[in-house]
């Protein structure tokens, strides 16, 4: 059976998508956008409560679009935000591919999938292709921590597989995603003045620069990785500063290694912390450590109907399908989480999180059909999930 793609559509969804500003927590009004489409090509929708628990002004949009086929529902899944600088985003298109006309991201990552999904849905109903039942869910506040997936009402998804869309290469599944800890540490000094006593104080930030100067960090091996990324300390520079907060992350696709790492660089702090000692003063420095599970591991068998759908519609499209691991997590991770087996799919954007964001049409078209082939796929009883 044809399936068509509608490029022009496609691209000019994808243009008004991602001229919608839609900064984490601040998603409401594409979120309005997109439920009104999607209630135009014949959904049910909801949104859920994640925003009260997220601090934003939406939450998660559901979306049931009911097929024609009897088969188990199939998840398909993107996220709404964008990270900054992300306000008032322009476009330039030249040669096929789309990018920032400004000092701005372009949003590919992630209206490039929204842009793929909404297309496939309508394409479905005016063809009136196969179709089995699609639960599609829009997450919030993907780029802050996966928090709309963290806080998603599952009651009201039954979906046991499906496909996140948030990811470069469309000729790849991505199937292996690290866990992942956050840290923080608190380091507590004493205050004093700079110039007239600093002897009398105990400077925070010299302690956590001791302390992370014994951390390794980047790439720890090719499963690991280690990084701090944030410092905040200090009132002012004749001041010896009582209080400096250290935050930083580990990665690891193997947990014993997430779990020694994350040892070391706790380790690291309180050993300079403790070691601390002056002549005379008597307060000591003290240490406070917050080691929180941001997600836990994708890790998808290579059989899976998931894997094994996305390998046979690539095929019948004349495009490779291999399997991919990332150092990256995504709503995939957390879906895992809730039994709900999901790959990751590219849409082809490129340069994501940097004002040199770009992403061919060509690609997203591809990655359209991928998805109809996909769904065809599943609609015909062929996907079976694996035990």
């Amino acid at each position: 059976m044809m399936r068509v793609i509608n490029r022009e559509r496609l691209a000019q969804t994808f243009q008004t998508l991602v001229q919608v500003d839609s900064i984490s927590r601040q998603e409401g009004r594409l979120c309005r956008l997109i439920r009104q489409h999607l209630e135009g090509l014949g959904c049910n929708t909801r949104v859920d409560d994640a925003g009260s628990k997220t601090g934003g002004d939406s939450g998660n949009l559901i979306a049931y679009f009911p097929g024609k086929r009897c088969s188990e529902p199939l998840l398909l899944s993107a996220h709404m935000d964008t990270v900054e600088p992300g306000r008032g985003v322009r476009i330039r298109f030249e040669q096929g591919v789309f990018s920032s006309a400004g000092d701005t991201i372009l949003g590919a990552d992630d209206k490039s999938a929204l842009a793929v999904i909404l297309e496939v849905v309508q394409s479905i109903r005016e063809q009136d292709l196969p179709c089995g039942p699609l639960e599609i869910v829009f997450t919030v506040c993907e780029e802050v921590g996966l928090l709309g997936a963290k806080h998603l009402a599952y009651e009201l998804i039954s979906a046991r597989m499906g496909y996140v869309l948030d990811t470069r290469n469309p000729e790849a599944i991505v199937i292996r995603t690290p866990s992942a800890n956050r840290l923080a540490f608190h380091v507590h000094g004493k205050a004093a003045h700079a110039g007239a006593a600093p002897e009398r104080g105990i400077n925070a930030i010299s302690l956590a620069g001791k302390a992370i100067a014994q951390i390794s960090l980047g790439r720890i091996d090719r499963e690991t990785t280690c990084n701090i990324g944030l410092i905040e300390g200090g009132v002012a520079i004749n001041i010896v500063p009582e209080r400096v907060v250290v935050r930083g992350e580990v990665r690891s696709h193997d947990e014993s290694k997430l779990q020694r790492v994350t040892a070391a660089m706790v380790s690291a702090f309180e050993g300079v912390v403790n070691a601390w000692h002056a002549e005379g003063i008597d307060d000591r420095p003290h240490l406070e450590v917050e080691v929180v599970r941001d997600f836990d591991r994708l890790n998808i068998d290579p059989d899976h109907a998931v894997v094994d759908m996305a390998r046979r519609a690539a095929a019948g499209l004349g495009m490779r399908m291999d399997t991919a691991g990332s150092g990256g997590g995504s709503d995939a991770n957390v879906f895992a989480t809730r039994g709900i087996v999901t790959g990751v799919l590219g849409t082809g954007m490129e340069n994501v999180h940097t004002v040199k964001e770009t992403i061919r049409l060509d690609d997203m078209v591809r990655s359209a059909r991928l998805l109809l082939g996909i769904i065809h796929l599943h609609a015909n009883g062929t996907a079976i999930p694996l035990q």
